[in-house]
């Protein structure tokens, strides 16, 4: 047996804002909101993360979600081809009102900055010579 596709599934405080958010990054949506999910593609290879409310979420989970503005619960990493592009994506980060956690610097031969969306999920950016 093999599995035929992985996404992540992550919370959202507010819809509308994780549209506004993720469209002024340039990442598509994947099919259309309900009131509990937005779900977004991230790469090529049709990477998904869905957005659900905490209510949602929680039913999914049988749990509780973690405080974001305390605790990670993960880190996603996007590629970027060259270290002008990452610098490229610091900026819309920022035009669309991401928080820079990790400000631009190299790390042994790549070059990263991390950011967090309205809901303080983590991500970085990074280019890897290669990768």
């Amino acid at each position: 047996m093999k599995t035929r596709m992985i996404w992540g599934n992550l919370v959202s405080r507010n819809i509308e804002k994780t549209i506004a958010f993720y469209t002024a990054l340039g990442f598509k949506q994947n099919g259309t909101e309900t009131s509990e999910l937005v779900s977004f593609t991230f790469s090529e290879s049709n990477f998904i993360i869905n957005f659900f409310t905490p209510k949602r979420f929680e039913w999914a989970l049988k749990g509780k979600i973690v405080n974001t503005e305390l605790n990670n619960e993960i880190i996603f990493s996007l590629s970027a081809d060259s270290r002008e592009e990452v610098d490229l994506w610091l900026e819309k980060v920022k035009k669309a009102g991401g928080t820079i956690f990790s400000e631009p610097e190299n790390y042994e031969l790549g070059y990263t900055f991390g950011f967090a969306d309205p809901d303080g999920h983590k991500f970085n950016f990074l280019y890897w010579p290669g990768m």
